[in-house]
Formats: C-alpha cells, structure tokens, sequence
C-alpha cells in the first residue's frame, strides 16, 4: 500500500451508515423468531427442493415455508419425547434436507446444535464428541462404519444415534418426523411452546481443523440472528431468488446463510458436487450463488474455456469495452450482449455472493462486466460470521466491503501505512471459546474481539484485509511481507493452480528468512499448452513469469525461490491452506 493512501487513524471511526443500508429488514432477535416469521410471510413459497433418485430416473420434491415449519416442529417434539429438551446434539453428513431440520429443530427447541465436519477422521471426530460433551449425534449413512465403532469404544457421552436415512439398527429421521406427528395430534405443545434464551449458547462450532487443538467457538441465536438482520439490510436477496447450497453447514459461513436464505424467502437447492455444477447451475435455473472463491473461480474458468473453445476471447473482450462504456452512460446491455454466456450458466445467475478468503479482484470483475453482480465479504466463525461486506453500490477492488450496520471495526496498532489488527465490536461477537477462558480472554477486551487478521480502513470506512497476523514474514531490515497479497498475484499465472508464498529459513543467517513461493501447477494447461515439455522445462516457464512479475514490486518482495509440486497443496475442508503443515512438509524435504 502506498503511503500517500488516506486511511483512518486508530482513534477515527468511519460514518459510513449511507452504504450500509439499502433495504428494509426486521430485527428479529432468535433463529425461532426468523423461521415463524418467514413461516407466515412466505407460507406457500418453496423453501427446499429435494431431488430423488429412483430407477424410474429422477422425482423433484417440493418442501413449503409452512411445511418446514411442520417438519421442524415433528423432529423437535419426537427429540423432546427422547428426552433430548435442553442437551447437545451433533450434526454430521453432508448438506441435505436433513441436515437442515436437524439444525433448526434442536435451535427452535433450545438444544445445543454441534456441526461438525463429515470429513474428519476417526480420533478427530470422536475428539469433536468427547469435547462438545455431545447426547446425541444424527448422522449421514455413508458414516455408520465409523458410528458403529464410536458407538462400541464408548468413550462419548452419546445416549442417542440417529440416521438420517432408514437403516437397520437407528432411529431414523423420517421415523422421528412421523412419532412426532403423532405426538402432535395428541396434543403434546411443550416443543412448540419452547421460550428461547436469545443470548444462551445455541450453537457450537469447531473451527477448521477440528484437532484436539482446535478451538470450539460458542454463539448465540442473537449472535447470528443479528448477523442476518444487517445482511438483510446490505444485499439484494430477493424472494424469488434460487439458491444452490455448496457452503458446507458445518461451516458457519454456510449454517448462517442457510438461515439467511430462509429469513428472505428464497428457493434452496442441493448440489450433486463440485463436478456437475455447471449442470446443477442449469437444472435448478439457479439465480443466486453464494461460495468460496475456489468455487466462484471453479464457475468462471468453466466461462472462460468455453469461450476460448468456440474462438470467441477477442470477441468477448470486444463487447466488455463496449458495454462498459455504455454503462457509464447509464445504458446497461451486459446481459444482452452475454446472453449466450449466461444461458450456459443456466440463464438466470445474477448475484454471487464470495466469502471465506480473498477473491480474486480479476475474477469478481470479469461476472461483474457480463451483468452477474458479484460481491465479496469478510468474516470468522467467531463472528457469527459477517463483519463486512461490499454490496451492489459501493464495490472497491480488493476490499472486503464495509463493516454491517450493527458492527464496528477499529483497526488497532498502527504502522506507518496504516495496518494493523482488525478489532470488532457488535451483537455478533460469539460468547467466547467453550472451555477455554484464557484463550477468550486474549482475544476479547472490553466487548472488543480482536480477529488476528491485518488490515486498514480508508477515508470512506471500507475495509481491506491484507493477511493473517500469524501468516506475516518480517525480513530481517523490518520490511514486512503479506504473502496473501503476492499469492493472489502467482495465482493469476495460467499455469499456477494454487500457491502458498513463505519465508525460508536462511541456512546462513538464523535471524533472516529468503522469500520462497510453493506452486502447485495446473497439469492440465500444461498438457493443453505445453504438451512436449518436462517438469523441469514448465519449471523454467513459471519461473520466468515470477521473475516478471518481481518487476512489479519493490525489491524486498522479490520472490528468491520456487518450489514446484504435483501435489495438491494441505487444506482444511473450507479449502484453506494450512500453512503450518505445509512448512513442515518443505522443512523436511530441506
């Protein structure tokens, strides 16, 4: 960042409410209160489709605001009859239907919902239950292997298993919905009758990684309801939107705007897989897409392959000059002249909502000249998630929005251009970490949470993150290096896949570190491309494009060495890299 730009002061805040709110949203304290009121509101709306596979081929069920409701209220009664009222309940499978209820019944019920992760190993997951102190745990049935063994080893507080298919031996979902018919029609209401405690922990989440290390963070309805109150009040979603839910649930990025769908009366839809997304994008005609990059990324490179298949680039490039330049006479055409491309994405995507890392500004862009807004925004499990985010008038490239209407943002310990620890302060901020009150006490200080993650704010209060406090390499003249701003920039490199920048130890010097890049490349392109050429020679290609791009920043950021893999690099299930691991795995091979 250059130091001619104007940001705030540690002690200044922004008066940036005139962008923080566009639409118009109620204040409804618990996740109960959204789900009622959108039970009401959009009674007869779709709120889930379920896709059946049989032999016949496939069957779409359609679920109604006022049927959920009724689900909800049939699984929470019958978890009531198993004396489950006021204990904790794990969730673990992938996003379905029943994922949902189960979640939704345990919160309308004052249960204590634990997400956790369907990609965990054995010990982590039996970890994750032991820790969480969990009664219960429904689960997928492609899990029963590991179930079974948990459930034999007996370690766990767990008194009840349930599936969330029929199979032999567990209770099952549909089973507990028909009990808890039935308990209905007798007239049993303490379910329904349920009062929630808006700021009691509802909701326990292990962070990525989910280690006997990892932390489990404790939030509240008010937490996230507050959350989905100020996102309401920022974006464009709209009721006869479709959305597509990629966001794993156990992630609180996903858990929160699947409720946040609800709160607007969307139409929610199941992916098949990272794979037939395309395919999904067109059966679904979904307009409304919510992802992490490496998603929204994986959505535009399908575009963009596409285009360059049928020689249309140049063509392309073409009509972006040319409706840019009309939509600065206010004549907006993009999704005339892109219709074709659209069509290809299903004919109706108009808004895709990136968060969980930074996006790639280029990629944001791109959708963004072909009519599909595209914002992004910034957040943390701990935050219920969203502090801020850009929405359809105020876009900055490479910030991540402005803080929500109910969140404030300091930016404390300044240096010289103005970074330093992003702090936060709002009804969002989690009640602490379960079992952990040192490791509360460090990051929260008096109502502020103090996120480890860098950033600035500049004149008008938009937010830009520029790394994770623990990811920074200091060189030993006290420059500092941010090594996601110079991934975003290899990244862009056609043969670069993904990359992880760091500082290696300097074997002559113990207090200084050479600035070194792992890349694992795209064997794709590089068959595409560079058919005849060896690893070695593809080496030399990526290198020189480095050494370009080393032309583009000052000389303490000069990248001094690459590191070339065929392997994926490590990564937590919300595809972010650990870089500790990663370190260790260079180390060794020093």
């Amino acid at each position: 960042m250059g130091k001619n730009k104007k940001v705030l002061a540690n002690s200044e805040m922004a008066d940036n409410t005139k962008f923080r709110k566009f639409f118009e949203a109620e204040d409804l304290r618990t996740i109960k209160d959204i789900i009622y009121n959108s039970a009401k509101v959009y009674s007869e709306n779709i709120a889930f489709v379920i896709k059946h596979k049989n032999s016949d081929g496939v069957e779409y069920e359609n679920i109604t605001y006022k049927g959920l409701l009724e689900d909800i209220n049939k699984l929470g009664t019958a978890f009531y009859s198993m004396g489950l009222k006021e204990k904790r309940v794990a969730i673990i499978g992938k996003n379905r239907y029943e994922w949902v209820i189960s979640h939704l019944a345990n919160m309308l019920g004052g249960m204590v919902s634990v997400p956790l992760d369907k990609d965990l190993q054995y010990d982590e997951l039996e970890g994750s239950l032991i820790r969480s102190k969990a009664d219960c745990i429904i689960f997928d049935e492609k899990l029963t292997d590991m179930i079974n063994k948990i459930k034999e080893n007996g370690k766990t507080n767990l008194t009840e298993f349930i599936c969330m298919s029929k199979i032999d031996g567990y209770k099952s979902i549909a089973e507990l919905k028909e009990k808890g018919q039935k308990l209905l029609d007798d007239g049993e209401k303490d379910y329904i009758n349920c009062k929630i405690d808006e700021n009691k922990m509802s909701i326990l989440l292990f962070t990525s990684g989910t280690t006997s290390k990892a932390k489990a963070v404790m939030l509240s309805q008010r937490n996230v309801a507050s959350n989905i109150y100020a996102m309401k009040l920022t974006e464009d979603i709209r009721s006869t939107d479709t959305n597509i839910a990629f966001l794993p649930f156990h992630h609180i990025f996903g858990s929160t705007c699947l409720i946040m769908m609800i709160a607007c009366g969307v139409k929610t839809t199941f992916p098949d897989g990272l794979r037939y997304i395309k395919q999904n994008l067109n059966e679904y005609k979904v307009s409304l897409f919510v992802g992490v990059p490496v998603l929204i990324e994986a959505i535009y490179k399908t575009v963009m392959k596409e285009i360059e298949k049928q020689g249309k680039t140049k063509l392309i490039k073409f009509a972006t000059v040319i409706s840019n330049l009309l939509l600065k006479l206010h004549i907006d055409i993009r999704r005339k002249i892109f219709k074709q491309v659209i069509d290809a994405l299903g004919g109706e995507l108009r808004f895709l909502i990136s968060g969980g890392a930074p996006a790639d500004p280029k990629i944001a862009k791109g959708f963004i000249d072909m009519g599909i807004e595209t914002v992004q925004g910034y957040g943390l499990s701990e935050t219920a998630p969203v502090i801020s985010a850009e929405n359809c008038r105020i876009i900055k490239s490479g910030s991540v929005g402005v803080p929500m209407i109910n969140v404030e943002v300091k930016i404390v310990n300044q240096d010289e251009d103005g970074i330093g620890e992003i702090a936060v302060k709002g009804p969002n901020v989690m009640l602490g970490y379960y079992e952990m009150p040192d490791l509360t006490k460090e990051v929260l200080k008096d109502g502020w949470f103090y996120t480890g993650d860098l950033g600035y704010l500049d004149e008008q209060g938009v937010l830009f993150v520029t790394g994770r406090n623990k990811n920074l390499i200091v060189l030993k003249n006290g420059k500092k290096v941010f090594p996601e701003e110079l991934e975003t920039l290899v990244n862009r490199i056609e043969l670069v896949e993904e990359s992880m920048v760091f500082g290696m130890p300097d074997k002559d010097d113990a207090n200084d570190v050479m600035l070194s890049v792992k890349i694992f490349y795209n064997k794709e392109v590089a068959k595409e491309k560079y058919p005849d050429k060896s690893e070695e020679e593809i080496y030399d290609i990526i290198w020189d494009e480095i050494k370009e791009l080393n032309k583009t920043f000052p000389r303490y950021k000069h990248i001094q060495k690459l590191i070339l893999s065929n392997e994926e690099l490590i990564k937590t299930t919300t595809k972010k890299v650990k870089r500790q691991e990663e370190m260790k795995k260079i180390l060794s091979l020093k």
